[in-house]
């Protein structure tokens, strides 16, 4: 059954169209990884399944029994009132009694740790993050809107909502830049591109190699197209004696082609983002001895010690509010500690990302931002206009001219990566740098610092991140700051046996045991099943052969161009022929342990 069903819906603001002539369906007991470069309309599709915003045209179907409930990716500034009225919001239009709405948020709040007299004002990103998602899933809607939420989460308390989401008996949609998140909890992928959404009925990782045989098509069909037009275009252009020997039917077809040339929406190209490197730093970056730091209530640092060397690629890992920031700071002598002692080295120059945020004007245009009143910067060594600079970081002159308030989290982030590498630096620090970013960007900002040869220190919640660009890793536990080599993963594995998280985790279903094989004892095959056995490889090879079938059929570029319905029923069948792959290679097994 269909909780939300968008039929041809459009609509656009600034630049192109968001979303043109879409559709896509919503069914019951799915989780949803919404995915789409930044300013692609992830947020919008998000405001327009809830009724926030209205289509331009086309229509929104919501099951009139079904409820849905979102978490906004901002989380704000001002949330006044306690926790438990925050909570008690998402059961405004309950018909529930007091009492029992009362019992409820009492009960949701044991299980995510939520302390019911606290004033909102008072939390951190964090906590105000999590608060908000109780009174998202108060209610228990049909589906969940979640829009990035791990922002503002420490690594345990994204573990503790991957572990909550995985158990959630409704539909989810989420929109993440963490593939960590996105591989564990997403089942079903939808995709924004150029303004139409596909439905990749499949895990991410399968997504990304269906995503990739799909492009190769479309740029094969595209070249074939544009081969035709061309060849079309030249016999219309010849001389007299062709013009006389010119069908009408020939010159429809070839405004056909000039029409459909037109509407073909190019995919954006990918950034190409650059760090300028300068002068090289002395080979020492940084040296700690014996540091420690703390505030009235609270230890940050305790007789901490390390060597911080040229080239270094570290990360910096620990709970909201443990003092990651604080111990950067240390690190690089913009704090004094109150015990120990800082050297830094020589040649440094530094480029902090954190301290960009505040710099943003959202009334100001993104190149006005950028540029910071010229029209030109220097890059390299040479002068770029600040518009040539941008289409690196895929602003097109357009986009680049808009104000920052117009722009997605994704496009604002972007900005920030553009301000900080319009300087040359040779040691780069960057505080939740992946935040709203599409993979895309992430990848190749991952790529661009692993090629640095400089010193990056880097906070980050982002696990895939971390084990892809850092070499060694500082983690903050209970005031005392330990260094590992490798990411995270490694820091994992080294240290095992840490203490276990005091957050909660979701009540897992109990699931029946199954006893182990009696292998010993195992029974010859009889006649039926020996026949069955010799069947089952050629069995296994025809479903692989349909299962591959199906898969090039949905890597043809006009394969989304069928009614959802058609696309639904495409789906439906895959994850038959995938269930009965898996079947039938258990079965094949389980008879092969005694055919003896």
């Amino acid at each position: 059954m269909a909780i939300i069903a968008l039929e041809n819906v459009s609509i656009g603001y600034r630049g192109p169209t968001l979303l043109e002539k879409a559709s896509c369906r919503i069914e019951e007991n799915q989780h949803i990884g919404l995915l789409g470069r930044n300013g692609a309309g992830k947020t919008t599709l998000m405001r327009l399944i809830l009724g926030i915003e209205q289509p331009d045209d086309g229509q929104i179907i919501v099951h009139p029994d079904k409820t849905v409930a979102w978490l906004p990716q901002e989380v704000p500034d001002h949330m006044p009132g306690t926790v438990e009225e925050t909570v008690l919001k998402g059961l405004a239009e309950s018909s529930l009694p007091e009492w029992e709405q009362i019992q409820k948020v009492e009960q949701l709040a044991s299980r995510m740790q939520l302390e019911l007299t606290a004033n909102c004002s008072q939390l951190s990103s964090g906590w105000k993050r999590r608060v908000l998602l109780a009174q998202a899933i108060v209610s228990e809607p049909d589906l969940l809107c979640l829009d990035e939420p791990t922002n503002h989460l420490d690594i345990e308390s994204i573990q503790w909502l991957e572990t909550f989401l995985a158990n959630w008996r409704g539909s989810l949609l989420f929109v993440t830049h963490d593939r960590a998140f996105l591989r564990k909890i997403a089942k079903r992928i939808l995709e924004i591109d150029r303004g139409r959404i596909f439905d990749w009925t499949c895990d991410y990782d399968t997504f990304l190699v269906r995503k990739e045989e799909f492009l190769a098509a479309e740029e094969k069909q595209n070249a074939l197209f544009d081969k035709k037009l061309a060849q079309e275009e030249a016999w219309i252009r010849q001389g007299i004696k062709a013009r006389r020997t010119r069908n009408e039917g020939r010159v429809r077809a070839l405004k056909q082609l000039r029409l459909e040339r037109s509407q073909r929406r190019e995919r954006t190209g990918k950034s190409n983002i650059r760090i300028q490197e300068a002068q090289r730093s002395g080979q020492l970056v940084a040296e700690a001895k014996d540091v420690s730091f703390s505030y009235a209530d609270q230890t940050v640092v305790r007789s901490f010690s390390t060597t911080i060397m040229r080239g270094d690629k570290i990360g910096v890992i620990g709970p909201n509010g443990a003092g990651k920031t604080t111990l950067i700071k240390l690190i690089l002598g913009q704090l004094e500690p109150q015990t120990g002692s800082v050297r830094l080295g020589t040649n440094i120059d530094l480029a902090y990302f954190d301290q960009l945020r505040e710099q943003l004007d959202p009334e100001q245009t993104v190149q006005e931002n950028v540029g910071e009143g010229a029209t030109k910067i220097t890059v390299n060594g040479n002068a770029k206009h600040v518009l040539g600079y941008l289409q690196d970081f895929l602003f097109a002159p357009d986009r680049a001219r808009m104000q920052v308030k117009f722009l997605s989290g994704g496009e604002r982030h972007r900005i920030l990566l553009a301000k900080l590498f319009a300087k040359p630096a040779n040691v780069i620090v960057l505080d939740e740098p992946t935040n709203d970013l599409d993979t895309e960007t992430l990848e190749l900002l991952e790529e661009r610092l692993l090629a640095f040869e400089g010193t990056v220190i880097v906070v980050s919640h982002d696990r895939a991140f971390l084990n892809h660009v850092v070499t060694s890793t500082i983690a903050i536990e209970n005031g005392e700051c330990k260094e590992y080599d490798g990411g995270y993963d490694d820091w994992l594995r080294q240290s095992a046996g840490r203490k276990q998280s005091p957050m909660p985790t979701a009540r897992l279903p109990q699931t029946k045991s199954v006893a182990e094989p009696k292998t010993n004892r195992a029974e010859k095959l009889t006649y039926k099943e020996k026949q069955e056995y010799e069947q089952l490889p050629q069995t296994i090879e025809q479903i692989e052969e349909r299962i591959s079938a199906a898969h090039s059929a949905m890597a043809a570029p006009d394969f989304y161009k069928k009614p959802s319905d058609e696309l639904k029923t495409a789906g439906d069948e895959l994850r038959k022929l995938e269930a009965e792959l898996e079947q039938a290679m258990h079965r094949w097994e389980t008879l092969s342990l005694r055919d003896t």
